[in-house]
């Protein structure tokens, strides 16, 4: 397909289920030619290692590969400590995000986010890195206003992003109107929108209800409907995203980011549609 395309990975908790990753589910979506996989990083860094395992073990296996970066409860030497890291083993993209606040940590003391991230990323490696950060179409759930939030976004790329990705969403209007938004600021990177695949309704409300991602009244009594046959709601889902992207592409998207929950069926599916 000509839209460019990505994919995102959790870390795997062992070595054993890291490998099958990479083996499977890495190889079959590698298929598709993505530009790239990005691995995500678990909140306070939790994951900071099995993140970094990941990505070099995609690297090694011939694959593009970004790993997500936040600051968390990491100090500054810790940061520059992984980016001299990363650069050595041939990263070139870091997704630079705020994080999930760690657990026991009081909003007074988690007072780190995505945009002290980027201008730190800037002051000590300048341009190395193609930094990607998050945007939120449907507004971030801990945003006091939709405007409020675009600043914040507008406060990001002016620290440095090169380009952003959005959270999921079902309504291609939302998409189309931050466009504009942004425009109006001046903001001109590019905004790739995030795209969740439909395979399970309870884990779908339980992303959406954390994330502040909508879904859309009319897909959640469908999704319902079907709850009780698998094949069904995956087909459907396929159908539904897959048209998502169809309108996204018309409107310009410069690429699709896909949140693939280390599956790879529906995402695929969802690629060749697009693709015929």
């Amino acid at each position: 397909m000509s839209t460019p395309i990505s994919f995102e990975f959790f870390p795997p908790r062992d070595d054993d289920a890291r490998s099958r990753l990479i083996a499977n589910v890495a190889s079959k979506l590698g298929s598709l030619e993505p530009e790239y996989f990005s691995v995500t990083y678990g909140a306070g860094g939790s994951t900071r290692d099995g993140t970094r395992q990941t990505v070099c073990d995609l690297l090694d296996a011939g694959h593009n590969a970004a790993p997500h970066l936040s600051m968390g409860a990491d100090d500054t030497a810790d940061i520059i400590a992984q980016l001299e890291d990363y650069a050595n083993h041939g990263v070139k993209k870091i997704v630079a995000l705020r994080g999930d606040q760690p657990s026991g940590y009081g909003a007074t003391r988690f007072t780190h986010n995505a945009e002290n991230l980027v201008a730190l990323i800037r002051r000590y490696t300048d341009h190395q890195f193609h930094l990607v950060v998050a945007a939120y179409p449907e507004t971030h759930p801990d945003a006091t206003s939709a405007a409020a939030d675009l600043e914040f976004f507008k406060r990001k790329v002016d620290a440095g992003a090169d380009s952003a990705i959005t959270q999921y969403f079902y309504n291609p209007d939302a998409y189309e109107s931050f466009l504009e938004r942004t425009a109006r600021l001046g903001i001109d990177i590019p905004i790739v929108p995030g795209i969740m695949p439909i395979t399970n309704l309870d884990n779908l409300v339980r992303f959406s209800d954390k994330s502040g991602a909508e879904i859309p009244r009319w897909l959640r009594h469908v999704l319902a409907d079907l709850k009780d046959d698998e094949d069904a709601l995956i087909d459907f889902g396929v159908e539904v995203v897959s048209r998502l992207c169809e309108r996204l592409i018309a409107l310009g998207a410069p690429g699709l980011h896909f949140y693939t929950m280390n599956r790879w069926g529906a995402t695929t599916r969802i690629c060749r549609n697009l693709a015929a």
